[in-house]
């Protein structure tokens, strides 16, 4: 069993093993779906379900983690944590099912990227019924060249002051609208949201119910890294500010911290970003005949320029860095920046979403009919 005391895992394949044994110990259904793509040492790589409970639930609660891949150092912690310490995983009622999805991208997660086998955000890939995989925001053609330069990445090569430039002539907003919201036109580029579903998509679409149990209340926390103030949170919804599911969250989490609409008020720092082909909207668009409550975790790390720069270094030397001289200092500079090293940051965060996982576990009982 892995220690209480550090539930970080030093990479991928350790992070499963924990997740694992820490779910097996409370006997568990366990299920691993294999996605083609192998490890760094042709290793087999998996998304792991781990489900506890009712079989019949009349509600079911989701926690995940690791759709965006580098992403699942924290949220693999707070699933083992959580296996770990709390009493409540013991005393589901008979109603109850939890359901615990390790590693949405596990590819990701092994290669300490941020995007899959193909380049491909995950959480820019789950697109609705109707959407299809083309087009990008308008200002994203004009970015690209600063983005995504096809060359290796140098420590000092003067992105900052780029940036500063750019945003400058764009503002806030405009980047926030434009950079994370999800493209389909720049396969090397940052946030591609690809030309077809994923096999992490297509595994979601083939199981998802079936995790879900039949259940017509759900809630569903998903833990993501690297927005927002260093070691702190926020919860942000899909669901409208005002609605139904938004004032449940304010009455069962932290009302301070739930962000019911993406962006804040016009001249304001956004709050968040709005997406295409997020996990959250595919959720509740495909099961809108259910109660289906989803909130995204966000805890903050860095500041957002020194995200974006990580992510622009690593994928620069994915596709044309010398893996002696820039893969891994890239990789361990993106590591750093989703899953901060200090240990005060981690025992804060971890305890953190202990906290909203047990919130989620003990709410279920005042569901939105």
């Amino acid at each position: 069993m892995p220690t209480r005391t550090d539930p970080f895992a030093a990479d991928y394949f350790q992070a499963r093993e924990r997740f694992r044994q820490a779910a097996e110990a409370h006997n568990a259904r366990l299920e691993t779906h294999a996605i083609a793509a192998r490890g760094p040492n042709d290793e087999e790589l998996t998304l792991d379900a781990a489900l506890f409970g009712s079989d019949s639930p009349r509600q079911t609660v989701v926690v995940s983690s690791g759709v965006h891949g580098v992403e699942g150092f924290f949220g693999s912690a707070v699933q083992v944590a959580a296996l770990q310490r709390l009493e409540s995983l013991a005393d589901l009622s008979r109603d109850t099912r939890l359901v615990l999805l390790h590693a949405v991208n596990p590819y990701g997660f092994a290669f300490r990227r941020r995007w899959n086998e193909d380049n491909v955000d995950v959480n820019r890939n789950l697109l609705r019924e109707g959407e299809v995989f083309a087009g990008s925001p308008p200002l994203y053609g004009a970015l690209d060249p600063l983005l995504n330069p096809k060359s290796p990445p140098g420590r000092f090569d003067g992105f900052l002051p780029k940036a500063g430039l750019a945003l400058a002539r764009y503002g806030w907003r405009g980047l926030a609208e434009t950079l994370p919201v999800g493209q389909y036109a720049f396969p090397q580029g940052l946030f591609y949201g690809g030309a077809e579903p994923s096999e992490s998509n297509r595994i979601l679409s083939r199981r998802f119910e079936s995790w879900l149990g039949g259940a017509k209340d759900v809630v569903h926390i998903d833990f993501h890294t690297g927005l927002g103030k260093h070691g702190d949170y926020e919860l942000y919804l899909p669901h409208t500010a005002g609605s139904a599911e938004a004032q449940w969250f304010e009455k069962h989490f932290d009302a301070a911290r739930v962000a019911a609409v993406p962006v804040g008020k016009e001249g304001e720092e956004p709050a968040g970003y709005p997406t295409r082909g997020s996990f959250d909207q595919w959720c509740v668009a495909r099961f809108s005949d259910r109660n289906y409550k989803f909130a995204c975790a966000e805890f903050g790390t860095y500041p957002t320029i020194a995200v974006v720069a990580a992510l622009r270094a690593e994928n620069r030397a994915h596709h044309w860095g010398a893996a002696d001289a820039d893969y891994e200092w890239t990789k361990q500079r993106l590591v750093e920046v989703f899953s901060p090293r200090s240990t005060a940051w981690r025992e804060k965060v971890v305890n953190k979403g202990l906290e909203i996982v047990e919130q989620a576990l003990v709410s279920h009982a005042d569901c939105v009919s």
